[in-house]
């Protein structure tokens, strides 16, 4: 094999780790967006659950027993 045919098919590999790298990249980028969308639909899904709790179950007032 020539030293140019080395040289070529060095070029076509780094070619597709370079077109693999910006795939996974961009598929990374996009992972990040869905796991900050989640976040934030948990954040409010928890706060939404608090809410509904204190509504629909109203804690007891403090109050001294009838023996006092």
């Amino acid at each position: 094999m020539s030293d140019e045919a080395r040289i070529t098919e060095l070029e076509i590999a780094l070619a597709h780790q370079n077109r693999t790298v910006e795939e996974m990249s961009a598929e990374m980028a996009a992972q990040g967006q869905r796991v900050e969308r989640l976040e934030k639909t948990l954040k409010a899904l928890v706060q939404r659950l608090l809410d509904l709790e204190e509504s629909a179950a109203p804690r007891p007032e403090a109050t001294k027993p009838p023996h006092y």
